[in-house]
């Protein structure tokens, strides 16, 4: 979430023309041929924005800047890429919000940053798990929403322009102006499909913004991808609410949740952004997943809790629940599993 600290404009609270989708019984097919979007995403909030002397304040009192003495602490196993087999599903935590998944034959990059610096945060504590030169071709790229540390321009740019790339609904001319000619974008429920491989796009609580003049003008959310062996859900950013539940109804039978940890300090500010270990280990319930992989900590600075108590939480959380240790993938950066 790294632009956060931009103030509203009038153009970014334009009213809204379409009414919030609600979950099918039925799977959604992408429609055919050129979309009609609303100008605007702004019905689709389940809070208010924090105002501009609300961020103001917090970036006064620097409760976004914690203590990053102990990076040094944050685990990196940076060992190389296994190669799945093409009934198999092998998961590797790259850094933050990205993953590469292995997943029904295909290579799958999740909101992929492999740069240094993004806009308006320091530069990365720890390396991206995988080098770049070490992955294989790259099938597809899934992008949750347009904020910087979500989707980073210099890294796309490294990607081929026949890679497949699902986005947010009105997100693919962002692709499009830069030669890629695969682009798919979905509306919440929506679903599409490459190989033998489903992708669906599902709701999250979160917003969007990459400018001063575009909040929410472009949508949000999370993917759900779906192999003959195996069900992924990577929940991009997001706040705790009910869409969890409705994901889950949709969605029986998950069998991995990539949660965000991080990124929830001060809770006043970023409870309507991010959940916090606890509430991502309830949201991973509520989704039905058996398992969570974390992420969304150790990498870019975006809050103000310590540097290792997310996933620190995140265990004390899984293990009060009774839940199996085995289930909780709190991976290192460049770790890799495979799903039984």
């Amino acid at each position: 979430m790294s632009q956060t600290i931009q103030p509203e404009s009038p153009e970014a609270l334009e009213i809204p023309v379409s009414p919030v989708p609600q979950a099918p019984s039925a799977p959604i097919v992408r429609p055919a041929g050129p979309r009609r979007w609303p100008s605007s995403f702004a019905d689709r909030l389940t809070a208010p924005l924090p105002d501009f002397r609300e961020v103001t304040s917090v970036m006064w009192h620097g409760q976004l800047r914690p203590d990053i003495g102990d990076s040094d602490q944050i685990p990196v196993h940076r060992v190389g890429l296994p190669r799945a087999a093409a009934t198999e599903t092998v998961v590797t935590w790259v850094g933050h919000a990205t993953f590469v998944l292995q997943i029904g034959g295909l290579t799958v990059l999740t909101d992929p940053v492999w740069s240094r610096k993004i806009p308006g945060v320091r530069q990365r504590l720890t390396p991206p798990g995988v080098a770049w030169s070490d992955l294989p071709e790259v099938d597809a790229v899934v992008i949750s929403h347009n904020h910087y540390d979500h989707l980073d321009a210099p890294t796309i740019r490294r990607l081929p322009r026949d890679t497949a790339v699902f986005v947010p609904a009105k997100l693919g001319g962002w692709f499009r102006r830069r030669g890629f000619r695969d682009v798919t974008e979905l509306d919440w429920w929506e679903s599409a499909r490459l190989g033998d491989v489903t992708f669906d796009f599902v709701p999250a609580h979160h917003w969007s913004r990459r400018t001063l003049w575009d909040t929410c003008r472009t949508l949000w959310g999370g993917w759900v991808l779906t192999s003959p062996e195996h069900r992924v859900y990577f929940a991009g950013d997001t706040a705790y609410g009910e869409r969890f539940a409705q994901i889950g109804e949709r969605y029986p039978g998950i069998d991995l949740a990539l949660m965000p940890v991080g990124a929830y300090e001060p809770r006043w500010f970023m409870k309507v952004s991010h959940v916090d270990p606890a509430q991502a280990v309830q949201g991973c319930l509520d989704v039905g997943a058996r398992r969570m992989a974390t992420m969304h900590w150790g990498t870019f600075v975006l809050s103000g809790e310590p540097l290792l108590e997310p996933v620190r939480e995140a265990r004390a959380v899984w293990e009060s629940r009774g839940l199996d240790p085995a289930d909780l993938w709190d991976l290192a950066v460049g770790e890799s599993r495979t799903l039984p």
